[in-house]
């Protein structure tokens, strides 16, 4: 699978750069950052989709005593 995407030529530039400087690819380095990132921003976004979920009274909530009683972890 391909993505491209549009950088600032700041970005570009740096990523050039140390592409050119280490003997990697651009490409290598795009694919770092964003597994680096990866788990971080689906963890922010879809939080926050959860957040506005509960808010707008699309989502359900439990009360962590009640979750606790029905695994049977207190009586």
């Amino acid at each position: 699978m391909m993505l491209a995407i549009r950088l600032p030529d700041d970005i570009e530039s740096r990523l050039a750069n140390l592409a050119k400087v280490t003997g990697r690819t651009k490409t290598f380095y795009a694919r770092e950052a964003i597994l680096a990132h990866l788990e971080d921003l689906e963890d922010y976004y879809l939080a926050a989709d959860t957040v506005a979920r509960v808010r707008s009274g699309k989502e359900k909530t439990h009360r962590s005593q009640d979750v606790r009683h029905s695994l049977g972890l207190e009586d």
